[in-house]
């Protein structure tokens, strides 16, 4: 069994939307959304290299990456630490991601991730207030518009 847990890959699919977080060579941070992040396997994820010229840059210099994903209604998601390759003859990686994109956006290069750590992120609005993931959730639709959902 790898880090990866059953939660972390089904927040992961359903969500596809991650927030990545690299080192500039001249060690400042960096953040950038990615909407193709995918489980590759039990202990590695990836995204596709879609005008990333910024954050693939900085993983040549320093392969050390985080990566985010969190729902943004539960405010319930997951932190990954690990090293990054970027790879061009990964044809798995390439159609898994590739399966989350659909045929409009071509890509060469995927960016692995081998985590090494993983963790749960949370809002405090679960140890402040005691609500409900339910509570949470319907409160965050209501405010975005989406009364509809509920």
């Amino acid at each position: 069994m790898g880090i990866l847990t059953e939660e972390m890959k089904r927040v992961v699919a359903q969500q596809q939307l991650c927030y990545a977080a690299s080192v500039t060579p001249d060690g400042k941070p960096n953040l950038s959304p990615k909407g193709s992040i995918a489980v590759l396997s039990d202990d590695e994820l990836g995204f596709a290299d879609l005008a990333s010229p910024g954050t693939i840059e900085n993983l040549r210099h320093n392969p050390a990456i985080e990566l985010n994903v969190v729902d943004p209604f539960t405010r319930r998601g997951f932190r990954f630490k690990g090293r990054a390759e970027i790879v061009k003859n990964d044809p798995e990686a390439h159609r898994r991601i590739a399966q989350i994109l659909g045929p409009d956006y071509p890509f060469e290069q995927v960016v692995k991730i081998r985590v090494e750590t993983a963790a749960e992120v949370f809002s405090p609005v679960y140890t402040r207030t005691r609500s409900s993931e339910a509570e949470v959730k319907r409160f965050w639709l209501e405010r975005y518009g989406y009364r509809s959902a509920l």
